[in-house]
């Protein structure tokens, strides 16, 4: 039972340290609507959106104003589009946009925020099906407003697939240079995954996974705010008090996301899937992962002992969630994303946080390298590479890590790009001078580790 103490603390979490519902998350299997004939697909992907997702945005007005509880996005994800494309009599990219500005549609008709699952899981190797959608990615992205794309190039039990990383790299430069026009925006809704996971309801990687069912509902919930306040009562203390204020706080915060996953499911009649304790921060004063090391200790986040801090943060918000809840999934952990988190734009634009240390936090982290500004002019190999160096500590340390880069065209190391809203502002940061090519234009196939022999 929740008594009047709970309830007070709640409520303050919510009013004074920007505790919230980052997303309630729908996702919609789309295998269904698979078929030759690109007119008949639309229409069926169409239907069955606008059908399931018709009532997913009032009924989560309705919790937020019932309960008093934030709820930021309404979202959708569906099954990787490579799929249909896949079915499709004679696919091309021209037919596989098509598609994508279905879902568009849908998203606009029902009032979501994004759509994810303009996907392909090409970790082992590509059907010419999902070769085409990855080839459509810098079209579709550009000529849709909440189509969300994501590509999983990587996995502990398969290796890395180097040449899906090669055309990664050259897709990421298109879309940018696709959408000039908003600083290379197209690369914010595309991620590129190693052990990318099934029931993650966060944007841009979101999609509806094989072992899913027909329709679930998972929700995000985020509280770097709550966290950082709580530490702010144990100052000078050890770490294992710190570890255990970590865990005490993502409990209550999971309780909260429970109770709002499983009233949106009933609601809705769909299945609960689960809740995902991420703690995702935004632009916002008071909402910062960055700020929770910094609380830690560290007089500037990217400093030695950022990657422990890190670590501890990371561990006791997963166990804190796993006692909330019977249902803990997605990417529950701590995102650094950068331009999204107002600590880390401050410790990027004073030298304290470069991209080799971003990339040696990923390893704790909950994802990996996510929202980075990079000069305009980076090469794609550069890009290729900095992608395999992240699927490699994915596979190595069987977790999910990503990349989502922006070369923003024109751009260069010192600049500061606006992408407004919950993506925030982006110091441009330097990359490597140094040419990785020939690296990159061996392609094939790294082969998996050795801890990927479980059976």
């Amino acid at each position: 039972m929740i008594n009047s103490f709970e309830i007070l603390e709640t409520v303050n979490m919510i009013d004074n340290e920007n505790l919230d519902i980052r997303t309630i998350t729908m996702g919609i299997s789309l295998k269904s609507c698979a078929g030759p004939d690109i007119d008949t697909v639309c229409k069926k992907v169409y239907d069955k959106i606008t059908k399931y997702a018709r009532d997913l945005v009032k009924t989560g007005e309705d919790i937020e104003r019932e309960f008093g509880i934030p709820i930021i996005n309404k979202r959708i994800s569906v099954t990787p589009i490579a799929t249909l494309v896949d079915a499709l009599e004679e696919p091309t990219v021209y037919k596989a946009v098509e598609i994508a500005k279905t879902l568009d549609r849908a998203a606009k008709e029902v009032g979501v925020n994004f759509i994810g699952g303009y996907s392909a899981l090409v970790h082992k190797g590509m059907t010419p099906g999902e070769e085409i959608l990855i080839n459509s990615i810098p079209l579709a992205l550009s000529q849709t407003e909440l189509v969300c794309s994501s590509v999983n190039v990587g996995s502990t039990r398969a290796g890395i697939n180097m040449d899906a990383v090669s055309l990664m790299g050259k897709i990421v430069k298109q879309a940018a240079q696709m959408t000039a026009d908003t600083q290379g925006f197209a690369c914010a809704k595309l991620v590129v995954f190693c052990n990318a996971v099934e029931d993650n309801p966060f944007m841009a990687g979101a999609f509806l996974g094989e072992g899913e069912g027909e329709c679930v509902i998972n929700v995000g919930v985020s509280g770097p705010g709550v966290v950082k306040c709580a530490l702010e009562q144990v100052k000078g203390k050890d770490f294992g008090v710190v570890a255990e204020t970590v865990k005490r706080t993502a409990f209550k915060i999971t309780r909260m996301g429970q109770l709002v996953a499983q009233e949106a499911a009933s609601r809705l009649g769909v299945a609960f899937g689960i809740v995902d304790l991420s703690l995702a921060p935004t632009p916002a004063k008071g909402d910062s992962v960055a700020h929770i090391l910094e609380e830690m200790g560290l007089e500037k986040c990217g400093t030695h002992g950022t990657t422990a801090a890190l670590a501890l943060l990371n561990d006791a918000v997963k166990k804190g969630g796993v006692m909330a809840s019977g249902y803990v999934g997605g990417l529950s952990g701590a995102f650094i994303p950068v331009s999204e988190d107002a600590g880390m734009i401050a410790a990027a634009k004073c030298g304290a946080l470069t991209l080799e240390k971003l990339e040696a936090m990923t390893c704790v982290c909950s994802v990996g390298l996510d929202m980075i500004v990079i000069p305009g002019d980076t090469t794609a190999e550069t890009i290729s590479a900095i992608i395999a160096d992240e699927a490699a500590i994915g596979m190595v340390n069987t977790k999910t890590t990503a990349v989502r880069v922006i070369p923003a065209p024109g751009a260069k190391v010192g600049d500061i790009v606006e992408f407004g809203g919950l993506l925030g502002t982006g110091p441009v940061m330097p990359v490597n001078k140094y040419s990785s090519a020939g690296f990159v234009k061996r392609g094939g196939r790294i082969p998996a580790p050795l801890q990927s022999l479980k059976n």
